[in-house]
């Protein structure tokens, strides 16, 4: 009852033109954050109005014809053929209106593609299924995941109510983090398959495409958090990997600027320790809930037919090193995690695997063995671009 309540009200609200109506049945284009944004929902709202003035003027002259010159009034039909005034008026009215449509939708369109004059470049890479931000200008580099609450909520038999995660399906462990009042510079494209990366706050979205680059920009004014997801529908695991941008004034950014270098140095700090086996199975349960479990399943049983068990598995439990080029390099349908992963997390979930899910193994990768692996890995990949 609730429901249909707010449905009625929605539909009043947008019969008497008051904007948005932003309930939980928001039946109009929303307007955003950014000046992009507003000018796309005027736009909107501007082509809205004029098809409602043509569609009122149309059906209304017709049902009126209808109505006052019906047979039952005694009414006749007109007998004419052709009438040079009419087909002029008639051709004159709708392409002034077209004019009229493509003058401000040209504009709009050109502003969506002005991306010179950027203050900065982030680089987006859709990955089956996370986002891969590079900033151009800071030399940070990180992957963006869906959550571990979201994660574990998702999962079948998890005895969780998804109504109790904060953000369902809408949170990741590393936000895009950019400044406000700045104007950035979107590069996108994919190691993969397509996706598109959309939030709606921003006014716009953007395919990433393998093998191209497309591009966009945004300057949002005010600090806040943006949510959105993959537009396209890009694989099984297409409805969990969201997006999630945080804007924040200049001081602000810049400090956080300053904690991803540390903890890039901290990172590579951690990579050269020797790491209990111990350390590496409690750090790579957490890699493997964000990385694997979507497809081999949380008790590494798998899906039957599409993705092979990692319980008892031969590759698993047999040479280190095959499993190690395997997971670094990828094949048919898993992707190349050396390009996903550091060090730390690649050896822990490697530890993990061999340890864990049934198997026992009793063996160890540190990270600081898989360094030069992940490094040879990265150099290759660039090689084949170049």
């Amino acid at each position: 009852m609730k429901r249909t309540t707010q449905l009625f009200a929605c539909l009043s609200l947008m019969a008497v033109g008051l904007g948005t109506a932003q309930a939980e049945y928001a039946l109009n284009l929303m307007k955003g954050v950014t000046k992009v944004s507003n000018d796309i929902y005027d736009l909107h709202m501007l082509i809205l109005w004029i098809c409602v003035f043509i569609g009122i003027a149309v059906f209304g002259v017709m049902f009126y014809s209808i109505y006052f010159h019906r047979k039952s009034r005694g009414h006749k039909a007109a007998q004419f053929h052709e009438s040079t005034k009419v087909e002029i008026i008639w051709t004159i009215i709708p392409t002034v209106i077209l004019i009229g449509m493509a003058i401000p939708a040209t504009k709009t369109m050109l502003e969506l593609d002005d991306t010179v004059e950027a203050d900065m470049s982030i680089k987006v890479t859709g990955w089956q299924w996370k986002w891969e931000y590079e900033y151009l200008d800071d030399d940070i580099h990180f992957f963006s995941t869906l959550d571990e609450a979201s994660n574990k909520a998702r999962q079948l038999g998890s005895g969780i109510d998804p109504a109790t995660v904060p953000h369902y399906l809408l949170n990741v462990d590393k936000p895009l983090v950019i400044p406000t009042r700045k104007k950035i510079r979107f590069l996108f494209t994919a190691a993969d398959v397509l996706h598109s990366w959309w939030v709606p706050d921003l006014g716009w979205k953007k395919d990433t495409i393998p093998g191209f680059i497309n591009e966009a920009w945004t300057s949002v004014e005010k600090p806040g958090t943006y949510r959105g997801q993959c537009a396209e529908l890009c694989g099984k695991d297409h409805g969990f990997m969201p997006i999630v941008v945080i804007a924040m004034d200049q001081p602000d950014y810049d400090k956080w600027v300053q904690e991803q270098k540390v903890a890039a140095e901290a990172e590579s700090s951690a990579a050269g320790r020797e790491w209990s086996k111990d350390e590496l199975i409690s750090k790579g349960e957490t890699v493997y809930a964000n990385n694997c479990a979507s497809c081999h399943m949380a008790d590494g049983e798998g899906m039957p037919g599409t993705f092979p068990a990692l319980a008892g598995s031969p590759v698993v439990t047999g040479e280190l090193d095959n499993e190690v080029q395997l997971v670094l390099n990828g094949k048919g349908m898993m992707p190349a995690f050396g390009q996903m992963l550091n060090a730390v997390d690649f050896a822990s979930v490697i530890t993990y695997t061999r340890n864990a899910l049934g198997n026992n193994v009793g063996d160890a990768l540190q990270p600081s063995a898989v360094q030069s692996a992940l490094a040879n890995s990265q150099d290759d990949d660039e090689d084949d671009e170049g």
